[in-house]
């Protein structure tokens, strides 16, 4: 578990791009030849072309780089849009992932905001999702929009 292991998320940089769109490809891979979608190279530039450095955060393992997660506000209404969420196969299965979405859920529910976001048909990605409290909105034949609605902490007795 990753309870044990020294990982932080630090502000993304511009130079972080590269990193990250390579990461989206060799992770995304699989879920879009499934979904006859994958393009080498339309999966970095989709990256690049959105790359909001201010709203990313590079998650770090050690010091070193093991994936990265957008947390901007959402575009449709109140609250925020998580995009860009990919850990590094050497990273994924022991708990970070669930680690890294628990920090980021807590500050929306600080802000009292429901968070949004966009899941692959199929992806093993919407168990971890649906594990941490959101819920179906809505779909198309590539994309599954889940929601999560704030939770407010009880006030003290």
């Amino acid at each position: 578990m990753h309870g044990e292991t020294n990982w932080s998320l630090r502000p993304a940089r511009a130079d972080d791009i590269e990193a990250i769109a390579e990461l989206r490809a060799v992770v995304m891979r699989d879920d879009l030849e499934r979904l006859g979608r994958y393009d080498e190279h339309r999966v970095r530039q989709r990256l690049r072309d959105g790359f909001s450095p201010q709203h990313t955060s590079v998650v770090e393992v050690d010091g070193g780089f093991a994936g990265c997660v957008t947390l901007r506000p959402y575009e449709g209404g109140a609250g925020f849009h998580l995009e860009h969420f990919y850990l590094a196969p050497r990273a994924q299965g022991r708990g970070l992932g669930t680690a890294v979405l628990r920090e980021l859920l807590a500050r929306a529910d600080q802000a009292a905001a429901p968070v949004r976001l966009v899941v692959l048909q199929g992806s093993a990605a919407r168990r971890l999702y649906e594990r941490e409290g959101f819920t179906y909105e809505s779909e198309d034949p590539v994309d599954v929009l889940l929601v999560r609605e704030p939770r407010v902490a009880a006030a003290p007795a």
